[in-house]
C-alpha cells in the first residue's frame, strides 16, 4: 500500500481492507509458473524477464531490481523510512524449503526518542508502554510498545510511572483499555523496524530510559 510519502505502510493497508478499496496496489517480483510450464528451475532474472512482459500494460506493478552494492542500498533504504531489502543471487533458481544464502533479507533497526505517556497492564501483570513523540507543546501518539521488556525494566519503569500516573490522557488516540496515562516526564529509547505515515512506528522494542537528555 503506498504512502504519501511514496514508501509503503502497513498500517494504511490494513485500513484499506477494511472496506473496499481502490488505492491496493499489487507488485510482483516473481514468476514460478506460467502456461503450465515449471519455472523455477529457471534463473532468477530469466523468471522476472517473463514476468515483466506478461504484467506490461496492466495494473499490476513490476518489482525492478537493482544491481548496485547491497550496503549502499540497505543504507539507503533505512533514511528514506523503508522496512528493509531482499537481496537475491541473478542467476539462482527458485528455492524451496529454506532459501539459504541465495535470498536474504535484511531489515532496518531505526531508533528514536519517544515519551513515556502511559503503560498497560493485563490485570497485575506489565503489558508495555505507550509512547508519543512532541510536537510543540503537543504530544502526539507514536503507538505501543510491548516487546524489549526484562523483570529489571518492569520494575524500574513502575517505579518511575506510577507516581506519575493521572486521570487523563497526555496522547488523544490511544487506546484505554487496561491503561494508566503517566505525566509525560519520562523519555525512553525505542527501536523500530518503520514509521508510519501518520508518525506511529511498527514494530516497537524498547531499549531502555533515556536519562542523559
Amino acid at each position: 500500500m503506498p504512502s504519501a510519502n511514496g514508501t509503503t505502510d502497513f498500517w494504511v493497508l490494513q485500513n484499506e481492507l477494511r472496506g473496499k478499496s481502490t488505492r491496493i496496489v499489487l507488485v510482483a517480483f516473481d514468476l514460478l509458473y506460467l502456461n503450465g510450464r515449471d519455472l523455477q528451475k529457471l534463473p532468477l532474472l530469466e523468471r522476472k524477464a517473463e514476468l515483466k512482459k506478461i504484467i506490461a500494460g496492466s495494473d499490476i506493478q513490476f518489482s525492478e531490481s537493482f544491481e548496485v552494492d547491497g550496503r549502499e542500498m540497505f543504507a539507503h533504504a533505512c533514511k528514506i523510512g523503508l522496512e528493509g531489502v531482499v537481496s537475491k543471487v541473478r542467476d539462482s533458481i527458485y528455492p524451496t524449503g529454506r532459501s539459504g544464502r541465495d535470498w536474504v533479507k535484511k531489515t532496518c533497526a531505526q531508533r528514536e526518542t519517544l515519551t513515556i505517556a502511559g503503560f498497560a497492564l493485563d490485570g497485575d501483570e506489565w503489558n508495555g508502554i505507550y509512547v508519543g513523540r512532541r510536537k510543540g507543546d503537543d504530544l502526539i501518539y507514536a503507538g505501543k510498545v510491548d516487546y524489549g521488556f526484562d523483570k529489571a525494566s518492569i520494575a524500574d519503569l513502575r517505579k518511575r510511572l506510577t507516581p506519575l500516573i493521572r486521570k487523563t490522557s497526555p496522547t488523544p488516540g490511544a487506546s484505554r483499555t487496561r491503561r494508566s496515562g503517566s505525566s509525560p516526564e519520562v523519555l525512553a529509547e525505542i527501536g523500530y523496524r518503520a514509521k508510519l505515515a501518520e508518525g506511529k512506528v511498527r514494530h516497537p522494542f524498547f531499549r531502555g530510559v533515556r536519562e542523559d537528555l
